[in-house]
């Protein structure tokens, strides 16, 4: 990434989606219960967890449990601070908007039990990939996944958001943390008032909701997992449930190489499995080989809610740069925080400076590669790859890894946590065994890995209420370019001649007459597919791949 990347890409935003946002600026006027929080601010599920979320509503004196639907699916992420919500389509949110009710048929409940307390090294990462690979392998589409036990006591809230962040992976409608004491503390952590806390906790334990660990509570089904039995991981190369444990990374990546094309292979033949080709970048010669990393991001709402995971790259990064460590320049490095929050903590921490030297500047606020919209790579590396048929590599802190869907040029795309992402991207290559090969010259993974506790002490210094605060108290005041945008005003929009945002044409031939539904007949199929099609393959956010 580049030092102005940030400031580029929300002057590119404002440009391509003026109307849109000249329409939401509008509503925000005309529209009593409507909050738009500006573009550049953060991910939506983030600032829905350290700002919005109210977790008991107060209307005029009737409490009742905040709730909430959202168009995408990672709108879970709240499900960890004890607030129901799920991903919706858009016509189902627009009409509960307008004040529609949201059917659904009443859902079977897994618990999820969580016993010990997660080893030295690990992350909400790894846990949350375990726990996606666990899940899938049980089935839980359509249910509600609940987790309890002793082991939830141990989790951060930020650790729980993770875990309730990759609902959608893991295939469940809802991943629920209940209210409890971590809850609180984290509400107080982001700012809340006393007041409002202490509604809260009164209500959710006079409802039953509060919990306390003395539960006994009857699932429709039942799973259970040590969490001292987690170990390093990431998943890939092509789906988010495929659990590879980073100790047989190398192996999994050379079996993938030979084996049938597929989710867990690529078919390249295996007089080809060791080619190399070099070739020149910025000046400099550089090599290419079936596993070089070309992208490696800490990116995605997943982790970049979480200040544990975040701060541990910035002391990776804090520790490899001490030891004179550089990212080869062939690796497009970038990070998209989930809120502005979390640059003031890095910054404050003076961890922000190492992950720029190591080229993970700040690309902006949003989902950014993993959605898609990693940018370019340089032509040289491109064409490496197309003309030699190399299985290049991404490496990112995201929580989806479909082919393509990062960037077309990366067949292999894997989730890690982002501490693993900089070490990833320090190695060059995905094929590589951290236990037993160093990263570069004689510095292994081992020393440049923080403790834990090393991250527990720069988490509680660094991230106070009182930045939460700062940052939030401006929010809708802190893009210029939103503060400068020319808007309509009135009850009705003043729609213009558009392509893009134009007025809706269903309601010029509607009737005051409500007329009886006709059948359906001779419809025609669109199109019929495999299984683990989704609407990243039908529809991409990124870049379609020209040819």
């Amino acid at each position: 990434g580049t030092a102005d990347a940030a400031k580029k890409n929300e002057e590119l935003e404002m440009e391509r989606n003026r109307e849109r946002f000249r329409f939401l600026k509008w509503g925000s006027t005309a529209f009593d219960n409507l909050q738009i929080v500006p573009p550049g601010s953060g991910i939506v599920h983030q600032v829905n967890l350290e700002y919005l979320a109210r977790v008991v509503f107060n209307n005029k004196g009737l409490l009742y449990p905040d709730s909430v639907v959202g168009t995408d699916s990672h709108t879970t992420m709240i499900n960890g601070v004890g607030v129901v919500g799920w991903g919706v389509g858009g016509i189902e949110a627009e009409a509960t908007m307008l004040g529609q009710s949201l059917s659904m048929v009443l859902p079977k409940v897994v618990g999820y039990k969580f016993t010990g307390k997660m080893r030295e090294g690990c992350t909400a990462t790894d846990l949350v990939l375990t726990v996606t690979k666990n899940l899938r392998k049980l089935g839980v589409v359509g249910k509600f996944v609940e987790f309890y036990g002793a082991g939830v006591g141990s989790l951060s809230l930020a650790d729980r958001a993770t875990l309730s962040n990759m609902a959608p992976e893991y295939g469940a409608t809802v991943g629920y943390f209940p209210i409890d004491g971590t809850t609180i503390d984290y509400l107080r952590t982001t700012g809340r008032t006393e007041e409002h806390l202490k509604r809260i906790e009164t209500y959710a334990r006079g409802a039953r909701m509060f919990r306390t660990g003395e539960e006994n509570i009857h699932y429709s089904q039942n799973i259970e997992l040590d969490l001292s039995t987690v170990e390093p991981c990431v998943s890939g190369p092509k789906r988010p449930h495929d659990h590879v444990p980073t100790k047989d990374m190398k192996r999994d990546f050379q079996a993938c190489m030979g084996a049938k094309q597929g989710f867990k292979g690529f078919g390249i033949p295996a007089d080809q499995h060791s080619k190399k080709v070099e070739y020149t970048i910025d000046g400099k010669k550089a090599e290419m080989a079936h596993g070089s990393i070309v992208i490696a991001a800490i990116t995605s709402c997943t982790n970049t809610s979480n200040p544990g995971v975040l701060m541990a790259a910035g002391l990776v990064a804090k520790k490899a740069v001490e030891k004179g460590l550089k990212v080869n320049p062939a690796v497009k490095t970038s990070l998209s925080p989930g809120s502005h929050v979390v640059t003031r903590y890095l910054t404050d921490a003076g961890l922000q400076d190492k992950l720029d030297t190591l080229g993970f500047t700040t690309a902006g606020y949003g989902c950014m590669t993993c959605i898609g919209n990693s940018g370019e790579i340089a032509p040289e590396i491109s064409k490496t790859i197309a003309d030699n048929n190399f299985v290049a590599a991404a490496v990112l802190s995201g929580n989806r890894n479909f082919e393509a869907r990062i960037h077309p040029q990366t067949a292999a795309n894997y989730l890690a946590s982002p501490p693993l992402v900089v070490a990833y991207a320090l190695a060059g290559r995905c094929d590589i065994d951290f236990e037993t090969e160093p990263i570069q010259g004689n510095v292994f993974l081992r020393d440049i890995w923080p403790t834990n506790q090393e991250v527990l002490d720069a988490v509680a210094k660094h991230v106070t209420p009182k930045l939460f605060s700062e940052v939030y108290q401006n929010i809708k005041t802190a893009n210029q370019a939103w503060n400068e945008l020319e808007a309509p005003t009135g009850s009705l929009y003043a729609f213009e001649e558009s392509t893009y945002i134009a007025e809706p044409p269903f309601c010029d031939t509607m009737e005051m007459e409500v007329t009886a539904n006709k059948p359906v007949k001779s419809a025609a199929v669109l199109a019929v597919f495999g299984d683990s099609i989704t609407t990243d393959h039908i529809s991409p956010a990124g870049n379609i791949a020209k040819g």
